[in-house]
């Protein structure tokens, strides 16, 4: 496994990355009950509700403003939002063909992360596939998020985590995709807003701290706001049949 390859230069919606993946042969199960993890304002959540409609779709989050937010809104039949933590999946044993995480690893508390990794192995069924897409802690991008949220730990963090889980035996196919996502922003208002200013976490702001960051986000502007691309990887485990269990 590789933390980063700065080679990449493939650009992809993260949804069609998954799609991709889930075409290899080994991979070809019935998606009928997906649990998402950490679906922070589910506009993931919306997509693959969308790209596999027959699907139920269990949506999680600690967050409890943004939880609400999403069950206010939620438009989707096959949607459901729920509270709860990685750590501490509230589904039965055997009960999802699919466990998806996207940049929310890295969210989870350092110390339970082996204990979530766990988690999901439990819950998913013979066969299922867990998904972990999860940001480089590389790129423009991050470096201006860095002047007020250093994640390079957390998300090294995560990496690892992954490492362990995939040498212990339980797993009985891993793959790794590299890749680079689009991300855009109209203004700096909406730069502040949507990573600046979450409902699941303060930052210690400071009238100070923000004018340094719009004067590094400033460069980045152009007629049509703010363009970056971001380094994305992404790890599916497959979990054993009930043959090889």
């Amino acid at each position: 496994m590789q933390l980063h390859d700065p080679g990449c230069s493939t650009i992809c919606e993260e949804l069609d990355v998954l799609r991709e993946a889930l075409r290899r042969p080994s991979l070809r199960i019935p998606l009928q009950d997906i649990l998402e993890l950490g679906c922070g304002t589910g506009d993931m959540t919306r997509k693959i509700a969308d790209a596999w409609p027959t699907a139920q779709i269990r949506a999680l989050e600690v967050d409890r403003i943004q939880l609400e937010r999403n069950q206010a809104r939620n438009r989707h039949t096959n949607i459901h939002y729920e509270a709860g933590p990685a750590q501490a999946v509230p589904r039965g044993a055997e009960s999802c063909d699919a466990v998806l995480m996207f940049k929310s690893l890295h969210h989870v508390p350092l110390d339970l992360l082996d204990q979530a990794l766990d988690e999901i192995h439990r819950v998913l069924r013979p066969g299922g596939i867990a998904w972990f897409a999860e940001p480089v802690f590389a790129g423009e991008l991050n470096e201006i998020i860095r002047l007020f949220h250093d994640e390079q730990v957390v998300r090294n963090a995560a990496f690892d985590a992954l490492v362990r889980a995939s040498n212990g035996g339980r797993w009985a196919q891993t793959h790794e995709i590299h890749y680079l996502v689009t991300v855009r922003f109209s203004d700096f208002a909406d730069f502040e807003r949507k990573v600046m200013r979450v409902t699941h976490s303060d930052f210690g702001l400071t009238d100070a701290l923000v004018r340094r960051v719009r004067e590094a986000f400033k460069p980045h502007m152009g007629q049509d706001g703010a363009r970056f691309v971001r380094p994305m990887r992404a790890n599916l485990f497959r979990k054993a049949d009930s043959a090889a269990c």
